[in-house]
């Protein structure tokens, strides 16, 4: 099969085993070119490995494969939510919704040390970063950046709302053009985690504010911007009593 430029083929279908090549002025240009999930590179061929169509964004220039997936495969540096479900030893064990669950150290939190753990109970809500993701081994969670400092991780709330919504939908949420969580932010004010394994926290001021709220990031789905600002613009009025 012939092969495809990236920056050409953009908002293309591609399918599992299609080459895919660097454009003329990605070769020279010095910028750093991030290859992202379902597109691995073997040697010096670019392979596709999951169907799905293309997307992009700049700073630094990133390329993956955007799908509907059904079970998240865990990736390196992604922020994820999940539930503790057994401790073993000093560390913890945390469903991740990925085929293997992953392990999070007592001491992986912001100020933690070894006489000073914090006070973590099987069952509750994490959110983390994975530090480790490989095929070969198991993935494991940290909660602080790499200068052990606090970046908005760590145990969420109790009295939250745990929400799953499809794997695009997160990326679709997360993309900069996205305007659907500022725009409800103006209409009230709200907490919200979301993992890039489709899980989304959210609490606002009371049970009835987070349920609408959750409602209406799940019925976007597959709503454009316009339709996006549109259900905004009801959200709003709904809030206000009109």
């Amino acid at each position: 099969m012939a092969e495809k430029s990236f920056s050409t083929h953009v908002n293309q279908i591609y399918l599992p085993g299609d080459s895919v090549a660097l454009s003329k002025t990605d070769e020279i240009s010095s910028a750093k070119i991030v290859i992202g999930p379902g597109i691995r590179k073997y040697g010096k061929q670019i392979l596709v490995t999951k169907p799905g169509v293309l997307r992009t964004k700049a700073s630094p220039a990133t390329y993956w494969i955007d799908c509907h997936h059904k079970r998240y495969v865990p990736a390196r540096g992604d922020d994820v939510i999940g539930v503790v479900t057994n401790k073993v030893g000093e560390s913890y064990k945390v469903n991740i919704g990925s085929s293997e669950e992953a392990s999070l150290s007592s001491i992986a939190f912001p100020g933690a040390t070894k006489k000073n753990k914090p006070n973590i109970q099987i069952g509750d809500l994490v959110f983390a970063k994975l530090l480790i993701a490989s095929i070969d081994m198991e993935p494991e969670l940290v909660c602080v950046n790499s200068l052990g400092e606090n970046v908005g991780l760590g145990v969420l709330s109790t009295s939250g709302f745990l929400f799953t919504v499809p794997l695009h939908h997160i990326r679709k949420l997360l993309n900069p053009e996205c305007t659907l969580l500022k725009s409800l932010g103006k209409a009230l004010s709200f907490e919200i985690a979301v993992g890039m394994n489709g899980k989304i926290w959210i609490k606002a001021k009371s049970v009835k504010q987070t349920i609408a709220l959750a409602r209406a990031i799940s019925i976007s789905e597959h709503m454009n911007k316009e339709e996006m600002n549109k259900l905004c613009r009801k959200f709003v009025d709904r809030q206000a009593g009109f």
